[in-house]
């Protein structure tokens, strides 16, 4: 029953996040006090954690708020403390704020860095507090939800790097 309660409380997270995403808002304040510039949905490979961390790789999509533009990226998340168990996949999915209303293509690219902690049986999810990317010009933000599939438990440093796929 704990199981099926925590798997429900997982899908109707991920389904409200990714709605939410989804809606074309270019006003909000974010962390730097940019604009909202879209969303990056990124699927996140399978994998295991060891005592002292993990990497996993990372197949991103940014949908921008206005104008249609999508743009691709690869990346890795790293994890860096405690991390034990395994996941085969999970979804990350944030807003991306920059000081201005623009996007040019590619300019997501860049390390981010901060911290995760992760609960996993079964179906789980994760909080991410991360800031970075390209010269400190664009923030994703700093707080995103992770929807995983596995057995794991992790409270972590975490590095996300992200480039451009050609």
């Amino acid at each position: 029953m704990k199981l099926i309660l925590a798997a429900s409380a997982a899908l109707l997270a991920a389904t409200s996040l990714a709605q939410a995403a989804d809606a074309p808002v270019l006003r909000d304040a974010g962390p730097s006090g940019g604009v909202r510039i879209g969303v990056l949905d990124c699927e996140i490979g399978g994998g295991v954690g060891y005592v002292l961390g993990s990497a996993k790789e990372m197949d991103c999509i940014f949908k921008a708020s206005r104008g249609g533009v999508s743009d691709q990226y690869t990346g890795t998340i790293r994890k860096l403390g405690v991390d034990l168990g395994f996941t085969t996949r999970g979804r990350l999915v944030w807003a991306v704020f920059a000081p201005t209303a623009g996007y040019h293509a590619g300019s997501l690219g860049g390390l981010y860095r901060g911290a995760t902690v992760e609960a996993t049986a079964g179906v789980g999810v994760g909080a991410n507090a991360l800031v970075g990317g390209t010269s400190g010009s664009v923030h994703l933000q700093t707080i995103s939800v992770t929807g995983q599939v596995g057995l794991n438990l992790a409270a972590t440093g975490t590095s996300v790097t992200l480039t451009a796929a050609n």
